[in-house]
């Protein structure tokens, strides 16, 4: 194939742009003609005459265009009559039965006409209406005739009579049809025959109407003008169309002959193989068309490269493929053997031209060292940028070292470890610097278990680059480790085993915030990665030093959270009181989010019986921690006082709307923005407990024999809103091994689980675990609802109960008279015999003497002594209804009484006095053991207490 019969078929297409190029200035507007550049010929201004006589001539293009659209024009004129005169022909039949049939129904059907055929005359009755209804309905004829057609009426008279010239019989019968028929010269004729019926269904008579189609091609005349008017218009348009069809021609082409077009051609493809870049041209199919020496240089292409598949061509990897599929490409980038070349792609289907592609390459093989300097720059803004979103994600200095080794290991180094100074780990600011550290964290990716593990202490030496890096506050780069003695001082065995895995590159890099050093991160390649260099070093820094920046901000976290959890623990109980009424197991979890206002307490009264207490303050941090500990130091005051759980709720109410409106006055102060508090007292005497709470979730209750319960207990509003309103108490008769479950909203609640739902949930924990423990219903409980993220405190106490049983109990009704003291000492006595108390008698007899004895004097009927042995304490309590209450002082020698309190402070550990709805009571409590203290009271100030009535 020659050069122009390869350029002919895309001539359209190379000559545009060489022309554009070439010739930017051959529009003159101002002049209104095309002129040719210097030395080629000018295209002089035609008038009109000279493009007509051009487009009437056959040899022109427009002129054979023009012969072409005035044939197809004749034909289609031709056409269409036809097709009119058909149509014309079929509609006039089709109206004219349709309108004879209509014409004989309305005839047939109108009124009298059956009677007159019947008359004595039915010519003279019907013909003049025949003929009035001819004219009105502009049909030629309307005959009537008998069922045997005879004529009656007629247009002609001289027809009426004669026997009707057609078919008829079958309107004789009733039905009604039209015919079709050649009239002689009249042509083509159409009438109907429609019976008469009489009112019983007979025939009476047959009408004729009758309409000759004088002229069938009047209708198809009448548009005739219109076709040929509309006919020599589209010749017209085609004239015209040719003439602009010419002009553009002459334009596009310049009015260059075809001599000259050849010429232009052969001077495009002298240029196409002269310019030092390869354009290859690829058609619709795949098939490479065209390739200029440059391209078949770059793409060391065989001599028969064209009309074949350009993947089949062997091309570079992915190349083939891209000049195939035929897409926009611009600039990509293809190694094809040791050359890197620039490959553009573009679409030469525009403008109906030829389907295909024309690509351009060129070789950039020197842009290639820069390209990948660019490409390592955008890899590393991109592992800066993912450090920045991984690095820092939680407040835990630990967990930040590791993500900062997990975010360079595989894409900057193949192990990375990070140390830090014990103080840092401890959240405490490092005081000096040091070299002595412990690993953090460590990220291989192999697991070569060549590196000291985490948690390991590590004293690095003077000689190798984290010592270094650490001492000159810069990083170190090490690029040859084989080469390099003084990181071997560390470990020789390592440091071989290193070298033998194949690792040869290390940089360690100090981790600086805030102008100290936290620790050193090391950064190790081995194997295929290429050996660290100084822009590697600069990159470490920068990642160091964002990771500094995290692990510092960790640091500090750490320290605020330890002060508060601190805090806040001082502020909770340490341990279990020594008490034996319940069995009791208690956990405490602050938030993730930092430590709350979450509180128990276990607070042993008087009794033997045993205060239970569950609160909450909202919010975090000191702030309610401190609050917490003011109310926690409140309740157990107030329960000092013995106080029964609503009058002690009602006075934590009114201290916290103390708190609220002394701290309301200050700008700065945060209030208690929400507190609720539980207070349970339970009583093993009669395994009762009095519970009332102030916007606290209820206790759960789970009964010896495994069922769980949620008592119903009357709730009052949270502490210092309830606004004088009474606070309720509910009781509850707990069985012994009955087991109490008191705890906050934080075990029970969550972002994805509502409060109902909670409850359901440990309802059946609870349920699931019967005869436990309370620290295995402790375990199994935080085990199943504690979740995975906790946002609020949680706090849960777990009380198993215990009965003092009727041999641990005594109690005696006591008359008021002063003679029955010595009978209830004695008796008093006796029980202590049989508890085998023998040794405590003397001390117990003389408390049970003044307590009696003031109860009966001062006090109001009825007097009750009750006795108590519990595992550790005697207990001896007199109740009178009376609510005057004794006090301790110190009487003068010239007094008569004042002394009874203070023998019974002298002989006891505890005493003090407790009211009850119907009066109250006066109680002491002795230590049973053996270094239990002995009364130290004088035997005179013993024998002026008693009377010798009561001796």
């Amino acid at each position: 194939m020659d050069k122009v019969g390869r350029f002919g078929r895309f001539s359209a297409r190379l000559s545009r742009p060489f022309r554009t190029r070439n010739r930017p200035e051959d529009a003159q507007p101002e002049s209104g003609q095309w002129t040719r550049p210097e030395g080629g010929r000018d295209l002089p201004h035609r008038s009109r005459g000279q493009r007509l006589r051009s487009l009437l001539t056959p040899r022109s293009v427009a002129g054979q265009v023009f012969l072409l659209q005035v044939t197809l024009v004749a034909l289609l004129v031709a056409a269409t009559a036809v097709a009119l005169v058909l149509q014309a022909r079929s509609q006039s039949a089709e109206a004219a039965r349709d309108r004879v049939m209509a014409v004989g129904e309305a005839f047939a059907n109108a009124p009298g006409v059956a009677q007159a055929l019947d008359g004595p005359d039915p010519t003279a009755a019907l013909q003049p209406r025949t003929e009035a209804a001819r004219k009105r309905s502009g049909v030629d004829n309307i005959v009537v005739s008998t069922p045997a057609g005879i004529r009656i009426t007629h247009r002609d008279p001289d027809l009426i009579g004669k026997h009707v010239v057609g078919p008829y019989k079958a309107a004789a019968h009733g039905k009604a049809f039209t015919v079709s028929t050649i009239v002689g010269p009249l042509g083509l004729s159409v009438y109907a025959a429609v019976p008469v019926f009489r009112p019983d269904g007979s025939v009476a008579g047959i009408v004729y109407p009758e309409i000759t189609i004088k002229n069938v091609n009047e209708a198809a005349q009448r548009r005739l003008p219109v076709l040929f008017g509309a006919a020599g218009a589209a010749l017209v348009l085609a004239a015209g169309g040719s003439a602009l069809v010419s002009g553009r021609l002459r334009r596009q082409t310049r009015g260059l002959a075809p001599a000259e077009m050849t010429r232009m051609y052969e001077h495009h493809d002298a240029v196409l193989h002269a310019v030092r870049e390869g354009v290859l041209i690829v058609g619709s199919e795949g098939q490479l068309l065209l390739a200029n020496d440059e391209a078949r240089r770059l793409l060391d292409l065989p001599e028969d490269a064209e009309q074949h598949e350009v993947t089949d061509l062997g091309l570079a990897p992915g190349l083939g493929e891209l000049l195939a599929s035929g897409r926009t490409a611009s600039d990509e980038v293809y190694l094809a053997g040791d050359r890197l070349l620039a490959v553009n792609l573009r679409s030469v289907d525009r403008h109906d031209g030829p389907a295909g592609s024309v690509a351009t390459v060129r070789d950039t093989t020197e842009l290639r060292a820069l390209a990948g300097r660019a490409e390592l720059a955008r890899e590393r803004l991109q592992l800066l940028y993912d450090a920045g979103m991984r690095i820092g994600t939680t407040l835990d200095v630990a967990r930040t070292a590791e993500e900062l080794a997990q975010v360079a290991v595989p894409r900057f180094a193949d192990v990375v470890t990070v140390e830090l100074l014990d103080p840092v780990l401890r959240g405490d600011e490092p005081e000096s610097v040091s070299t002595e550290m412990r690993r953090a964290a460590i990220t291989d990716l192999e697991e070569t278990h060549l590196f000291y593990p985490v948690g390991k202490l590590i004293r690095y030496v003077p000689t190798t680059p984290a010592a270094v890096g650490i001492t000159n506050g810069h990083g170190v780069l090490e690029p040859d480790l084989a080469a390099s003695d003084g990181w071997r001082a560390q470990a020789p065995e390592r440091a071989q085993r290193i070298l033998d895995h194949g690792f040869h590159s290390w940089v360690a890099v100090p981790l600086w915030a805030r102008g100290v050093v936290l620790g050193v991160a090391n950064f190790w390649r081995a194997g295929a990665f290429s050996p660290f260099d100084e822009d590697d070093l600069s990159f470490a820094e920068e990642l160091a030093a964002r990771a500094a920046v995290c692990i510092d901000n960790a640091r500090r976290y750490t320290r605020e959270h330890t002060m508060a959890v601190t805090l806040q623990r001082s502020l909770l109980p340490r341990g279990k009181p020594e008490q034996s009424a319940l069995e009791v197991a208690h956990r405490y979890l602050p938030a993730q989010a930092g430590v709350g206002g979450d509180w128990f307490d276990v607070i042993p009264l008087p009794g033997a019986r045993v205060a239970l207490v569950v609160g909450d303050v909202v919010g975090h941090g000191l702030h309610a921690a401190a609050t917490m500990g003011r109310l926690r130091t409140a309740v157990h005051n107030f329960s000092a006082l013995d106080l029964p759980p609503d009058e002690l709720l009602a006075h934590l109410d009114e201290l916290v709307s103390s708190i609220d409106a002394e701290e309301a006055t200050d700008i700065e102060g945060a209030g208690i923005t929400g507190a609720t508090c539980l207070y349970a007292i339970y009583d093993p005497a009669g395994g009762v407990s009095t519970v009332a709470r102030s916007g606290h979730l209820g206790p759960a209750l789970i009964n010896p024999d495994g069922t769980v319960t949620f008592p119903d207990i009357p709730v009052s509003p949270p502490l210092g809103l309830s606004a004088g309103l009474p606070i309720e108490t509910a009781t509850l008769h707990l069985p012994a091994d009955s087991q109490l479950v008191l705890f906050t909203d934080g075990l029970i609640e969550s972002r994805d689980r509502d409060i109902d739902t909670g409850l359901a949930l440990l309802g059946s924990v609870l349920a699931a675990q019967p005869g436990t423990a309370p620290e295995e219903t402790c375990n199994v409980v935080l085990e199943a609802l504690l979740p995975e993220h906790p946002v609020d405190d949680i706090a849960l106490l777990v009380a198993r109960t215990r009965l003092l049983g009727p041999d641990q109990v005594a109690e005696w009704d006591i008359p008021s008279d002063p003679a029955a003291v010595s009978r209830v000492r004695a008796e008093a006595s006796r029980q202590l015999g049989t508890w085998g108390l023998e040794e405590n008698a003397f001390t117990t007899e003389l408390i049970v003497s003044e307590l009696v004895t003031n109860a009966i004097r001062y006090g109001t009927p009825p007097v009750r002594l009750r006795m108590l042995r519990d595992t550790t304490k005697l207990i001896c309590e007199v109740s009178d209804a009376s609510s005057t209450s004794p006090h301790l002082r110190r009487a003068a020698i010239t007094d008569e009484g004042g002394r009874g309190l203070f023998l019974v402070a002298q002989c006891s550990q505890r005493w003090g006095t407790r009211y009850t709805p119907r009066g109250k009571i006066i109680w002491t409590e002795q230590f049973l053991h053996d270094n239990a203290a002995e009364p130290d009271v004088s035997m005179d100030i013993l024998l002026d207490q008693w009377t010798d009535t009561e001796l």
